[in-house]
């Protein structure tokens, strides 16, 4: 960390002295440099519905680049449905049996060296204690060394309610409902086969791994993981440039709002570092919306941290989130609960008051999935509710709405216009020959 002490850089009609423990600015040295053909080869599988066991959904499905690495959904419609972002639906012919119960959160930096914990909670994370140093969810191990993001791609590809489907619907999933995910005859050998059985796929993976070289699901992953380091990697907003010493770089409000978040208002305890994250785990309060992840004796609270550590203190406890591109990364919270900004700093301002008073689901944002309802469980058992409350554990001091104006507009200087779109965006085809966007297709 270094100390900046800026006076006088407002403009005449404003002063104001200005004194915070600034980080570093983010650089292309925090990241591993991924090849061209590893990029290439990760963007072609990321938007290729083929790693779906009912082939008919990608990454890109709820990770988009014309949404900002997200879908901008409070909670998404996984296996089952049709499009991406907000039009996003259930295909009646083939509806899902429910939403996914967690935020689809943006990728932007994930990438970065000092990521050690992904997920919302945290249930990929290095861990020396375990083979290749990082440990994986019960069950699940890995079969070769993987960097952690491209572990954590691993997931979603044996997730039913995410991309494998529901048993009886196709291979994929039978293997994963009977717990057969690693190995030779497991559920990721079964979608690496499958795309060893493309050509173009199969010649690509030569050129890096050798001829006659089988693919394995670990190489899926890694180039995978190649292209989100690339593709979303935002290192160059207006707060990187004012960090590197462009006084000009923010507008008036934008540097009080720095004042605010790395003063009084305390937001920096967390939001730390050069990507506005401690990496830790932290009881906000959230409204539990959706159908929660099957934890608790009515099986629709999360309980978060708590789930993978075991540990009682940690429930309802979530990873900090990086704000890089916040402003445009709505909905916010890991279930989605609210879709507006300033929504979620007053939350964070007074969570117990924000929590009691979340009725309905007018501040979130949910797809036309078409689902019976009700889609807030949780909020409807009060004893879940004040378990939630029970578990807070920030407390920040009050901000005025000014203040609050001012932290929103420093937000938005969290902003690098590079990234928001993706760097390459997604290919016009994929080597499957399915449609690119999420189409549908006949298992086998």
């Amino acid at each position: 960390m270094r100390t900046w002490v800026a006076t006088g850089i407002l403009s005449l009609q404003a002063s104001l002295s200005l004194a915070a423990d600034l980080p570093e600015p983010a650089t292309r040295a925090d990241f591993p440099t991924p090849g061209a053909t590893s990029v290439l080869l990760g963007r072609d599988l990321f938007f290729d519905p083929i790693l779906s066991g009912n082939r008919n959904i990608s990454c890109a499905s709820c990770h988009h680049p014309d949404h900002a690495s997200a879908d901008g959904l409070s909670l998404n419609v996984g296996e089952g449905g049709i499009g991406h972002g907000k039009t996003r639906r259930a295909t009646p012919e083939n509806p899902p049996r429910t939403l996914v119960p967690r935020n689809a959160p943006a990728l932007f930096n994930l990438g970065a060296q000092e990521f050690k914990a992904l997920f919302h909670d945290g249930r990929v994370e290095i861990d020396a204690s375990q083979r290749f140093g990082v440990r994986l969810p019960k069950g699940q191990h890995l079969e070769r060394p993987l960097p952690l993001l491209a572990a954590q791609a691993l997931m979603p590809m044996v997730a039913p309610n995410e991309m494998a489907g529901q048993p009886g619907e196709n291979p994929v999933a039978d293997l994963v409902a009977q717990g057969q995910i690693t190995g030779h005859s497991g559920a990721w050998q079964a979608i690496a086969a499958r795309v060893a059985r493309i050509p173009d796929y199969r010649r690509r993976f030569e050129w890096l791994n050798g001829r006659g070289e089988p693919i394995h699901i670990t190489d899926i992953a890694r180039v995978i993981a190649a292209f989100i380091t690339y593709e979303f990697r935002a290192t160059d907003s207006p707060f990187d440039a004012f960090l590197m010493g462009d006084d000009t770089a923010l507008n008036n409000d934008q540097l009080r709002g720095m004042s605010l978040f790395y003063g009084k208002a305390g937001c920096a305890s967390c939001h730390s570092g050069p990507f506005q994250t401690d990496h830790q785990f932290h009881a906000l309060g959230v409204p539990q919306i959706g159908p929660g992840k099957g934890h608790g004796p009515k099986g629709h609270a999360d309980h978060g941290r708590g789930y993978v550590t075991g540990k009682p203190q940690d429930r309802y406890r979530f990873r900090t989130p990086s704000l890089r591109n916040v402003a445009l990364t709505a909905p916010y919270g890991h279930s989605g609960a609210y879709s507006d900004l300033g929504d979620m700093i007053r939350h964070h301002l007074d969570p117990e008051t924000a929590l009691a008073e979340y009725i309905g689901l007018e501040k979130a944002t949910l797809p036309q999935h078409g689902l019976p309802g009700p889609h807030d469980p949780a909020m409807r058992d009060f004893d879940e509710v004040l378990a939630i409350s029970q578990a807070i554990t920030i407390d920040l001091p009050p901000l005025n709405g000014s203040e609050i104006d001012a932290l929103i507009a420093f937000l938005h200087a969290l902003t690098d216009p590079i990234s928001t779109k993706g760097r390459l965006g997604p290919p016009e085809t994929v080597p499957s020959g399915l449609p690119v966007d999420n189409g549908t297709a006949d298992p086998s």
